[in-house]
């Protein structure tokens, strides 16, 4: 496993060397994260912010959300796809969350142990692990790695994890791998490394920054 974690650490720069230090957009809160990174589920980026300022656009609260009548959630979140199923998801997390709470604030998961907070926000039914190291890590602040198709794909063909590892089993084995302070940098370059050149049906190998530290298998070219 140190190895294992060494060769995560030397990914990680090689990134950094390549791609720079990542930003992602402006940080939202929690519960717009949460929204957002449920309409993302099975589209791609452009369509859930077109979803995302939609809904906002339709419905000036969350609260309205939660409490508006299904079809007209459907219909503004319709451009993200699976409306029919992403309209009642979200709308029953946030009613689930009012009826635990008595409100829509998650800002006090910044201050829960790690763990305690990861399960509080899995253990609503559409919040699986990546939701909830995406709310943690880019609106909270906090040490989570979400992983996602990319994440997974790129890490399962460079050799930082088992082959058979599940994609849940992958968060809480990365987290063990990566160093925290690169958490945030490290998810968002494998991401663009697994879009633009680790292409799920044929990665670029041949410019692939990480190409030496990589066992996939058959490459394709010599790298340049």
């Amino acid at each position: 496993m140190k190895l294992l974690a060494q060769k995560a650490l030397k990914i990680h720069n090689k990134l950094i060397e390549f791609y720079g230090e990542p930003t992602w957009r402006n940080p939202l809160p929690p519960v717009d994260e949460l929204v957002s990174t449920i309409l993302s589920q099975n589209t791609n980026d452009v369509n859930r912010d077109r979803a995302f300022e939609s809904l906002r656009a339709r419905f000036t609260t969350w609260e309205q959300v939660r409490d508006a009548d299904t079809v007209d959630v459907i219909e503004a979140i319709r451009v993200a796809g699976l409306a029919n199923q992403k309209g009642p998801r979200i709308q029953q997390v946030l009613r689930d969350i009012t009826a635990e709470r008595g409100s829509l604030d998650l800002s006090f998961l910044a201050d829960m142990p790690l763990e305690e907070a990861r399960a509080w926000l899995t253990k609503f039914k559409g919040v699986g692990p990546k939701t909830a190291a995406i709310v943690l890590c880019f609106s909270l602040g906090r040490p989570a790695f979400p992983v996602d198709t990319h994440v997974y794909r790129v890490t399962g063909r460079i050799g930082l994890r088992p082959a058979k590892l599940t994609v849940e089993q992958a968060h809480p084995f990365l987290e063990n791998l990566f160093p925290t302070e690169t958490y945030y940098a490290a998810h968002l370059n494998i991401i663009r490394l697994g879009r633009e050149i680790c292409a799920a049906r044929k990665p670029n190998c041949p410019v692939c920054p990480i190409y030496e530290l990589c066992e996939y298998e058959p490459k394709t070219a010599e790298p340049l």
